[in-house]
């Protein structure tokens, strides 16, 4: 189903958390792909910070998560949207 890195991140995860949980994603995403990011968590509250200059948005989003596969899918569609960042 997952490739080799994406089955050790799944294990990793379910070693780490006891799902369900309060799961945090951090992105850095170009301030243009701010809204492709709130896209994926269109019912959730997302913490904002600018860059100094402007041209860069972090965004943190803590959410109960009920699987470590739910994790994965977030990360897999976020990795779809240009210049992104995970942390």
């Amino acid at each position: 189903m997952y490739n080799k890195k994406t089955e050790k991140f799944k294990e990793l995860l379910d070693q780490e958390h006891n799902f369900p949980t309060q799961y945090t994603f951090k992105f850095i995403v170009p301030h243009t792909q701010q809204k492709a990011v709130e896209r994926l968590f269109p019912n959730e509250t997302i913490d904002l910070k600018a860059s100094r200059k402007g041209n860069y948005i972090s965004l943190s989003v803590t959410m109960t998560i009920e699987s470590s596969d739910l994790v994965i899918a977030i990360y897999e569609k976020a990795s779809e949207i240009k210049g992104l960042i995970s942390l």
